[in-house]
């Protein structure tokens, strides 16, 4: 498998090849408050099956062995990496790549920090579009 992806400005784009060991919605505060979002999507993959083809993301220590990997222009959050809990693994934020739908997520993780109204988050209404003002 081959799949590329990259930040919202297009001043990081990266490459993957090879299979995802797993692809998780993370509900984790560390990562809600990171993306700023109520869950993110981490696809894990072998170190050497990523590789940067265009600028130089900026990594952010954001735990003691965590680091995340952000654009410097736009803010986008692209990697995360944990040597001591997960040696050998980047995770990819699965939303940065160009075909999402190309990577099924599997499970739902850390669910115990997750806010309570996503629980029930699919059976709001939903729009195709941004509903009309009136």
């Amino acid at each position: 498998m081959s799949l590329t992806g990259g930040c919202h400005c297009g001043a990081i784009r990266y490459e993957v090849r090879g299979e995802a060991m797993h692809h998780v919605l993370c509900h984790c505060a560390d990562c809600r408050r990171s993306a700023g979002a109520p869950m993110v999507g981490w696809a894990a993959f072998a170190e050497d099956a990523v590789t940067v083809s265009k600028g130089a993301p900026v990594i952010y220590a954001s735990s003691e062995h965590g680091r995340r990997a952000f654009c410097r222009a736009c803010g986008t959050g692209l990697f995360y990496r944990n040597a001591v809990a997960l040696p050998g693994i980047v995770d990819i934020q699965s939303a940065t790549l160009d075909d999402p739908a190309a990577l099924p997520a599997q499970v739902h993780i850390q669910t115990a920090d997750r806010i309570v109204w996503m629980e029930n988050a699919h059976t709001l209404p939903a729009f195709e579009r941004y509903p009309s003002q009136g």
